[in-house]
This record gives structure tokens, C-alpha cells and sequence, in this order.
């Protein structure tokens, strides 16, 4: 695989690395598509298939990690799978465009190891972990015990942040919106190290 650029942002959740990635997105200049990652677990609320998430089930999943068809991919709650497919990345590539990833810490980390020198590994960081735990109630899709278990993994994510090229810290949106454009436009412009 070898393509254009790839431009990753990972958080706990509640960080606000999808909307950081979504108004990366709009700003045409960047040329950035977005990479839509598969998943085994349920869709929630008013999800997409093939927009928000390629919906599987939990033995499609397993038989497209036997079958070698991810980038990266991970088991991040029991049964629930996320994983970068090759095929998304490729067709994005194919389109000329530099792909854009809102994927856990763990997945970003491994695309940087694969694409060193192609790859923008970006943290989100949050004010505070019980910052996090206020947004996530604030979004009311997710109940009390899957809230305090992603505030569980939260800890976890933070320690990873040194591993990534950079981190933003996300204590004011407007001000974490301008550096993240800012980073990325730098990155885009810079030739790739070959």
C-alpha cells in the first residue's frame, strides 16, 4: 500500500477528536476524505451504514481479521471490534485525496508504525477526566455503566499521548479547531520524507 498522506486523530472518548476531524473536513484546501472504520458493535441512534460505521457482524468481523483485510484493527470492549479496512484507505488514496482517521489510540498508534513518514499521529487532549465524564452524559447515548467503563479506559488513552507526533489540548474548542488546521496544513504542505 502506498498512497497519499494520513492524518490521524485519537482521544478517549468525549475529547472531541470527531468534531475536530469533521471541521478538518470541511475545509476544503486540506483535500482530506474521511476514513470510515467497520465495526461489530450494534449501530446507535440515527447511524449510517457506509457513512458513519461499515456495520458487521461479530463473525464477518473475525473472518475479515483471518482474511487479513484490515490496516489495524481492535478489540476495544468484549465483542465490540473496530478496524481500519485496506479497501477504505486504498479507494480514498485512488481518489487522490489525503485520508483523515477518529480512531481509538490504539489503532492510530499502529497506522503511525505502518506509515511512519506518511503519517500525522495527532492526541486530543481533554481538560480533565471529569471533563470527559460530562460530555459523555451529555451526549444520553450510552448508559451509566458504558460511560464509566470508557472513563476507565480514559487513564489508559492519556498515558498514550507522548507516543503521538503531536497533542492538542482541547480546553477551548475555537482555539483547538485553529491548531488543528493549522498542524495539518503545515503537515499537507511538507514534502513526504522518502
Amino acid at each position: 500500500m502506498k498512497g497519499g498522506k494520513l492524518i490521524i486523530f485519537s482521544a478517549p472518548s468525549g475529547s472531541g477528536k470527531t468534531t475536530i476531524v469533521r471541521h478538518l473536513l470541511e475545509k476544503t484546501d486540506l483535500n482530506l476524505a474521511f476514513s470510515i472504520s467497520a465495526t461489530s458493535r450494534p449501530r446507535r441512534g440515527k447511524e449510517k451504514n457506509g457513512e458513519h460505521y461499515y456495520f458487521m457482524s461479530l463473525s464477518e468481523f473475525k473472518r475479515h481479521i483471518k482474511n487479513d483485510d484490515f490496516l489495524e484493527w481492535e478489540e476495544v470492549y468484549r465483542d465490540n471490534f473496530y478496524g481500519t479496512l485496506k479497501t477504505e484507505v486504498e479507494r480514498l488514496w485512488a481518489e487522490g485525496k489525503n485520508v483523515i482517521f477518529d480512531i481509538d489510540v490504539v489503532g492510530g498508534l499502529r497506522i503511525k508504525k505502518k506509515f511512519p513518514d506518511q503519517t500525522l499521529a495527532v492526541f486530543v487532549k481533554p481538560p480533565s477526566v471529569d471533563e470527559l465524564k460530562i460530555r459523555l452524559k451529555k451526549r444520553s447515548t450510552e448508559s451509566d455503566d458504558k460511560i464509566n467503563m470508557r472513563i476507565a479506559k480514559a487513564s489508559v488513552e492519556l498515558a498514550t499521548a507522548p507516543q503521538f507526533d503531536m497533542i492538542i489540548k482541547n480546553y477551548d474548542l475555537d482555539t483547538a479547531l485553529a491548531e488543528s488546521y493549522e498542524l495539518v496544513q503545515d503537515f499537507l504542505s511538507s514534502k513526504n520524507e522518502e
